[in-house]
């Protein structure tokens, strides 16, 4: 899977674009400020509908301008299709697939998938869980798209139930039940509805974690080799204890139902839901069975570094092994990274289908990758020579 040719429309920097785009390695280099992060954030919109660097739509769309337009021909197995997303903020956001409207953007969500790698995603280790867990959801929708539409509607529930535990809550917390039965009645609504749908989302993580497992070991042996500590490991950890953790539907639905009304009270009392996805973890570790430490708190500043990029590696690897190469977007990584770690990197990552890398400077691109530079200046795109191996 490639894209043969990226069109933007008032998309950040660019009123109008149009870049034709190469299999294998496609680096984009100018300095900070230029626009070449917003191309390669442009195809990662395309694959999620959501951008690694904004948590919004509004910044996607240049200023003054209340639209913006991202289409790309996307070629897989010799084919190709061109993908259109209109973003509208404050308004519904369209797609196009060959220029016919979906009847709903998400369904746009995995036809071309990427897989990016930025400075940002230390994050994925130092941060919160909440970075983890969208982590997590992202690559879920990838893998499968219809999660996208399960996570929508978890959020959609979630919501709805916090705003009754709120209301709850101003009323005298579990007090309020005595004074207004009512309020239990509609909880236990939406109860059923959160237990049914955190059901799906969770026994999903359970097995993206346990599938992903082994090729994050494997990464992050080749990454960090010669390092001291190279078994890598991730746990799930749920927000309500399962006993032995299955993976199967109908059990974590029970699971989540019962521990709704052990906590009763304390969400009450509380004003906010305390169980279920939203409130689950994941653990990341480094060592041997005799001594597994917490990445968090333990790993070196490139210990760190080298743990979230083999989680995007065995990302990478695990969607390749169950379809199509992803697109690999590398986003101005080689300069925060060793000469052994660039090298190592850009070995592991030169015969992909198709790479997209941003660069300050040329030097920063590993000589090891070959493939086209494109020069980006003042929001302009410029290609440069082809560069052989």
């Amino acid at each position: 899977m490639h894209v043969s040719h990226l069109t933007l429309h008032n998309f950040r920097s660019y009123a109008d674009l149009e870049l034709p785009l190469e299999p294998g390695v496609n680096a984009f280099v100018g300095r900070n400020g230029q626009g070449k992060t917003n191309l390669v954030e442009a195809i990662d919109y395309l694959s999620r509908l959501s951008s690694h660097r904004v948590s919004s739509d509004t910044p996607l769309v240049k200023a003054e301008t209340d639209q913006a337009i991202i289409r790309a021909a996307v070629v897989r197995d010799g084919r190709t299709a061109v993908l259109e997303v209109e973003i509208n903020p404050g308004r519904a956001n369209r797609a196009r697939i060959n220029r016919s409207p979906l009847p709903r953007t998400r369904d746009l969500i995995g036809l071309v998938r990427t897989v990016v790698f930025a400075p940002d995603d230390l994050a994925l280790v130092k941060g919160d869980p909440s970075d983890r867990r969208r982590f997590l959801d992202d690559l879920l929708m990838l893998r499968s798209p219809r999660m996208a539409g399960v996570r929508a509607d978890y959020e959609r529930v979630l919501k709805q139930r916090n705003s009754l535990l709120k209301t709850a809550r101003s009323r005298g917390g579990a007090r309020a039940l005595h004074s207004d039965p009512t309020i239990l009645d509609t909880l236990v609504v939406w109860d059923e509805h959160l237990a049914r749908t955190g059901a799906e989302i969770l026994a999903a993580r359970i097995r993206l974690v346990e599938d992903l497992r082994p090729y994050l070991g494997a990464a992050y042996q080749t990454v960090a080799r010669g390092a001291g500590r190279d078994d890598a490991d991730l746990t799930y950890r749920p927000s309500l204890e399962l006993g032995e953790v299955i993976a199967e539907v109908t059990a974590l639905e029970g699971a989540i139902r019962a521990e709704l009304e052990v906590r009763r009270r304390d969400e009450l009392d509380r004003g906010v839901s305390l169980v279920g996805p939203h409130r689950d973890e994941l653990h990341f570790t480094l060592g041997s069975v005799e001594q597994r430490l917490p990445v968090k708190g333990y790993a070196s500043h490139g210990e760190s570094w080298s743990f979230a990029l083999a989680l995007k590696l065995a990302s990478y690897d695990l969607l390749r092994s169950e379809g199509d190469d992803p697109i690999l977007i590398l986003d101005d990584v080689f300069a925060e990274l060793d000469t052994e770690r660039r090298n190592q990197l850009a070995s592991l990552v030169k015969d992909a289908e198709q790479v997209l890398v941003t660069a300050a400077v040329g030097a920063d691109v590993p000589e090891e990758l070959g493939g086209v530079r494109h020069v980006v200046a003042a929001g302009e795109v410029e290609r440069g020579d082809v560069v052989r191996e």
